[in-house]
C-alpha cells in the first residue's frame, strides 16, 4: 500500500535566510478503477481507503446503491515489469443481476484531483439516476450554531493536513453535530467518495439523517455525490458553483456555503435551517 505522505528536500527562504531541509508532502498517485474487470476510470488520489473510494465513486455513477449490489473489491495484479503489486488498480465486482448503466460514453475516462467528473452529468441525469432521493422524514433540522461549529470540528480531525497542509477533507455529522466519519484526500471529491463508499460497505445508505461538511468549495460534483447518497445537507467553507445551487434546488438538497465562524450563506433548502431571529430586511 502506498504511503499517505512522502519526504522531499526543499530550499527554504525566510526573511532572506536560506536553508535546506526535508518537507512532508501529501502523496498523490493514480488509481485505476475497473468495473467487473473492465477499465472504467483513472483518478489521482491519496493512497488509503482505495476500496471505499472505488465503491463511493460507483455510487455517484448510479451503479451501486446498497451493500447487496457489491460482490467484492480486490486489488489487481501489479503493473510493474517484475510483477510487484503497485496497489494502484482496483476492480469492483457487482453481484449478478446488477444493472450496469452505459456510463463510459457519458463521462471522462480520466479525472483529476481538482475537477472531479468535469462535464459528466446534467441536472436531469442526477435526478433520474439516483436511487436514494433525498427523503428525510421527519425533516432534518439544523441550527446556524450547529453548522458554525462544523468547520472547526472538521479541521481538528484532519490528521494528515497538520503534517502537509495539502489535503482536502470531508466529514459526516449526525443531526446533533456528532462526528460520524471523516476522510482526507488530495481531491475533495475523492474524500467524499471514501465516506460514501464506507457507508455503503457498512449498509448505511441512504445517509438521510446526516450533514456532509467539506473543505473548500461546493462544486456540482460534490452536490451530485451528496444527492446520490441521499444526504440532505451539504455545507462548505467556500463558495458553491451556480450548477451546484441549481442541482440543490432541483433535488431538495440544503446547500450552505461560506461557512466561516457564525457567518454563512444558505443557497438552497433553507427550510432545514432553524432561524430563530427574524430575517434581515433589505
Amino acid at each position: 500500500m502506498g504511503r499517505v505522505t512522502e519526504r522531499r528536500k526543499v530550499v527554504r527562504i525566510r526573511d532572506g535566510v536560506v536553508s535546506s531541509r526535508p518537507d512532508t508532502l501529501v502523496t498523490e498517485e493514480p488509481l485505476e478503477i475497473r468495473l467487473n474487470g473492465k477499465p472504467l476510470a483513472i483518478t489521482m488520489r491519496t493512497p488509503g481507503d482505495d476500496f471505499a473510494l472505488a465503491v463511493g465513486f460507483l455510487v455517484s455513477e448510479g451503479v451501486l446503491a446498497t451493500a447487496s449490489d457489491l460482490r467484492n473489491v480486490v486489488y489487481c495484479a501489479g503493473a510493474t515489469a517484475d510483477g510487484v503489486n503497485t496497489y494502484n488498480v482496483v476492480d469492483v465486482q457487482t453481484t449478478p443481476g446488477v444493472r450496469i448503466p452505459d456510463i463510459t460514453l457519458e463521462r471522462n475516462v480520466y479525472t483529476t484531483s481538482s475537477c472531479g467528473l468535469c462535464g459528466k452529468a446534467s441536472l436531469d441525469a442526477v435526478r433520474t439516476t439516483t436511487r436514494h432521493p433525498i427523503a428525510d422524514s421527519p425533516p432534518l433540522r439544523v441550527t446556524p450554531e450547529l453548522l458554525a461549529g462544523l468547520p472547526d470540528r472538521l479541521r481538528a480531525s484532519q490528521r494528515v493536513f497538520d503534517r502537509t497542509g495539502g489535503l482536502h477533507a470531508a466529514a459526516l455529522f449526525d443531526e446533533a453535530g456528532e462526528l460520524l466519519d471523516v476522510r482526507e484526500d488530495v481531491g475533495r471529491h475523492n474524500a467524499v467518495d471514501k465516506l460514501v463508499g464506507r457507508a455503503l460497505q457498512g449498509g448505511d445508505l441512504p445517509l438521510s439523517r446526516t450533514v456532509l461538511m467539506v473543505s473548500g468549495r461546493a462544486s456540482f460534483e460534490l452536490a451530485q455525490k451528496a444527492v446520490m447518497a441521499g444526504i440532505p445537507v451539504l455545507a462548505a467553507v467556500s463558495a458553491p458553483s451556480s450548477l451546484a445551487v441549481d442541482l440543490a434546488a432541483e433535488t431538495g438538497l440544503t446547500l450552505v456555503g461560506f461557512l466561516r465562524g457564525s457567518s454563512m450563506n444558505v443557497y438552497a433548502g433553507e427550510d432545514r435551517v432553524v432561524l430563530r431571529a427574524a430575517a434581515a430586511q433589505g
